[in-house]
């Protein structure tokens, strides 16, 4: 399948960027547009690598592509560093809602990390308020234009740094003012979860959602964790949750499988995967099963009847987009309309708002798709 000029493809004959998505996996200081990383930098005196907004995007891609999460991850240093004021955390998230509706996604979360974004002298309200406002421009940007989006902050503790309380209390400071749900993130291995139990035994307190970042760098042990010490209600990434299973016989195009208990667990209990395939790639998340998009458990962790979610994770670094995302696995896996429609139920029912607005994303996406 051929992804055109503008970034789209189709599939029967259909846009896929003109279906109704749902984003849940999708980080803000990853998803800078690469001119206005140049003109943030050059407003605050900043060296950038490259000069030419072409350039920039070949040079994120190319650091990106590294097959560690730990180098992965040393791009951020880059698109933070224009991120420390109001302005520049204001732009980057109005264009972020811009990005997102220009894509096709209706619904999405963002998550980001307050406590990086500080240097210049912000609090954390501040940060999150300049977030929130550039969010509601963006959304009313969109919808000036016609269209219609909506978009909730995940804010997101550092899972190497001791302020895992301190941001999970911010997070329930900003319920109702664009706050949806709470995350860790950062270097996964050998930081899990438990360590931050005293946050997560908060927010439980607290009745407010939680995702974890799991089972990307980490496996199953890191998965246990976000659900035992985390009871995270979605998984970020999570796709190592395929090492609990075992393919036992293969007759023709039927695969027999015996789960584990963590994996039956994951599966009955419905908890979303929040799957990143080419960011999955690129940090050798999949490194177990191999190094190509045909090698990532994501078809055999759907035919399983798990919830499977495709998201972009970051967008400049894995120079992506959700309709990407799609358009590559219907490649790959031969998918119709009917599986990425499927997708996108998944995505809207894992979402972090109540039951009627869920209820309300799913009439939207059924709707959209039967257009």
């Amino acid at each position: 399948m051929a992804i055109d000029q503008h970034g789209d493809a189709k599939l029967q004959g259909v846009s896929i960027r003109s279906l109704p998505k749902v984003s849940l996996h999708d980080h803000l200081d990853g998803a800078l547009r690469p001119q206005t990383i140049i003109e943030l930098a050059d407003e605050i005196g900043l060296e950038v690598p490259r000069t030419d907004a072409d350039a920039l995007a070949d040079w994120f891609e190319g650091q990106s592509d590294s097959g560690s999460l730990v180098e992965y991850l040393k791009t951020f240093d880059l698109t933070t560093a224009v991120m420390q004021t109001r302005e520049g955390l204001r732009r980057v998230a109005k264009e972020f809602v811009e990005d997102l509706a220009a894509d096709g996604v209706i619904y999405g979360e963002v998550r980001w990390a307050p406590e990086q974004h500080l240097a210049a002298g912000l609090t954390l309200e501040e940060a999150v308020e300049a977030v929130q406002e550039g969010i509601e421009e963006g959304e009313d940007t969109v919808e000036a234009r016609g269209d219609d989006i909506r978009v909730g902050q995940l804010i997101t503790a550092m899972r190497h740094t001791d302020r895992a309380r301190e941001i999970a209390e911010l997070a329930v400071a900003f319920r109702g003012r664009g706050a949806v749900g709470f995350d860790i993130a950062g270097p996964e291995d050998g930081f899990p979860p438990s360590r931050h139990r005293e946050a997560f035994d908060y927010l439980a307190e607290q009745f407010f959602p939680v995702t974890v970042h799991a089972g990307e760098a980490a496996g199953l042990d890191s998965i246990r964790s976000a659900l035992i010490d985390g009871r995270a209600l979605r998984l970020g990434h999570g796709v190592r949750i395929a090492e609990d299973l075992e393919v036992v016989s293969q007759k023709g195009e039927e695969t027999f499988v015996t789960f584990g208990d963590l994996a039956h667990w994951v599966r009955d209990r419905e908890i979303p995967l929040e799957l990143s395939p080419s960011s999955n790639l690129q940090t050798g998340a999949i490194a177990s099963w191999g190094t190509t998009m045909e090698d990532h458990p994501f078809d055999l962790l759907y035919q399983l009847g798990f919830s499977v979610t495709v998201n972009v994770d970051n967008r400049t670094m894995s120079r992506t987009s959700l309709t990407r995302e799609l358009a590559l696995l219907a490649e790959t896996f031969d998918y119709s309309l009917d599986d990425l429609e499927a997708f996108q139920l998944n995505a809207a029912a894992g979402a972090f708002l109540s039951v009627e607005e869920r209820e309300e994303l799913i009439e939207l996406i059924g709707e959209g798709f039967d257009r």
